[in-house]
């Protein structure tokens, strides 16, 4: 999904870009990521923030390239190929692994949204449930944990700039979590909510306008995924929720292929397997940078 508009006054030139996407499919592409090369001195979490993406998909897809400091004229990959989960694709749908939202809504191009999910000891939860309210400037009300471990905090905070939740709030039927938007954008993208998710202020105002009370909501983990675009079968394989709190806190992962995904692989490609190129399945489950690649032979 590209940006809704500029948010900050970087100075990144593009290298290369793919053609127009098919509806299966987010991004540019199929085909390659697209490439930037930064000038100034823009971070990784401004690359981010400016093309519509989450902090750790852009870390993970740049292994080696120091994120506060990138370098003037350093090659950048947005990792902005993505393939919907598994499952039904009705309503939103939250993967945790990839730390974005995809909205299927009949008749349109599915879209996604990067998101900040919960932090460890206060992971967002698994499973299904529904949109259950809708509210323009919500107003914040912290929880009894959160007063217990800031005592500093008010009662409530109302609409405006110190408001965490940002402009608009989507309340799921699973209390106390809400899809919002937030004060912190550098949030968005990264395991530091207390459950709760956070998009950019001009994805949430896009998905608040398009999304119903009783929309279905699905909250999945789902570090690999696979899907058939175009003839050939295509991987995305990310950092799992663990190895995302190494990336944010500058550490190398370490990855392999597992029987898991080697099941998943033979289960998505049936009667193609033999088309499968299972050293690039090795290198990507391995690698985790999290766009999806082509895995068969023509």
């Amino acid at each position: 999904m590209t940006s809704h508009g500029s948010v900050l006054a970087l100075a990144i030139a593009c290298v290369a870009a793919s053609a127009c996407a098919p509806a299966q499919w987010i991004g540019d592409g199929p085909g390659e990521s697209r490439t930037y090369r930064v000038r100034g001195k823009s971070t990784l979490l401004d690359v981010a923030r400016h093309y519509d993406l989450g902090y750790v998909e852009v870390v993970a897809a740049n292994p080696g390239v120091d994120p506060w400091m990138p370098g003037s004229g350093t090659r950048v990959v947005l990792p902005d190929l993505h393939l919907p989960p598994s499952g039904e694709h009705e309503g939103i749908v939250i993967n945790l692994a990839d730390m974005r939202l995809y909205y299927f809504a009949n008749g349109e191009p599915m879209r996604s949204y990067p998101i900040g999910i919960g932090r460890e000891g206060l992971s967002t939860p698994l499973g299904r449930t529904t949109i259950v309210r809708k509210v323009l400037n919500p107003t914040w009300r912290p929880t009894a944990r959160m007063r217990r471990e800031d005592p500093t905090l008010p009662a409530e905070v109302p609409a405006g700039p110190d408001n965490p939740m940002g402009t608009r709030a989507l309340y799921l039927g699973v209390t106390p979590y809400a899809i919002h938007g937030t004060n912190r954008p550098f949030a968005v993208g990264r395991r530091v909510s207390s459950g709760c998710l956070r998009l950019y202020k001009r994805d949430i105002e896009d998905l608040y306008d398009r999304v119903a009370v009783g929309t279905k909501v699905a909250v999945v983990d789902e570090p690999a995924k696979l899907a058939w675009i175009g003839g050939d079968l295509f991987m995305e394989a990310h950092p799992t929720q663990q190895q995302a709190l190494a990336l944010e806190a500058g550490k190398p992962i370490a990855s392999q292929m597992t029987p898991a995904i080697a099941a998943q692989v033979k289960a998505a490609a049936k009667d193609q397997v033999d088309r499968v190129d299972w050293d690039r399945v090795k290198r990507i489950a391995a690698e985790r940078r999290g766009y999806a690649e082509r895995i068969t032979t023509h």
